[in-house]
């Protein structure tokens, strides 16, 4: 059984692009900003001062996933070990560029 060569296709194989519904944009109509709404869909109170924002820090904060005792220590030493890397990377590059500088360019 002989395959169908693939550089030649007839042109019955190829499929138009699609138009564009004109129909569709014309209902794509942009809508005026309304009312802010809240993160759980209510209407926003409109509220101002120093209280208000007290108590919207206060909900945030409730919102808030904090970290365990173990996590804490784990995160902790994390960061510890990663700027005690960065920091001794840090001083060999200085104490190679210092003696380059030195013993090279200023033949000291």
């Amino acid at each position: 059984m002989a395959r169908p060569s693939r550089t030649r296709r007839k042109r019955s194989d190829y499929q138009a692009p699609a138009q564009p519904e004109r129909s569709r944009a014309r209902q794509r109509q942009v809508k005026p900003a309304g009312q802010p709404k809240s993160q759980t869909g209510q209407k926003r109170e409109k509220r101002s001062g120093l209280r208000a924002f007290i108590g919207e820090c206060w909900a945030e904060l409730r919102k808030v996933d904090w970290p365990g005792r173990q996590q804490l220590v784990s995160a902790t030493i994390v960061v510890i070990i990663a700027v005690a890397i960065t920091g001794a990377y840090l001083f060999a590059a200085d104490w190679v560029f210092q003696r380059f500088v030195r013993d090279v360019l200023l033949n000291l």
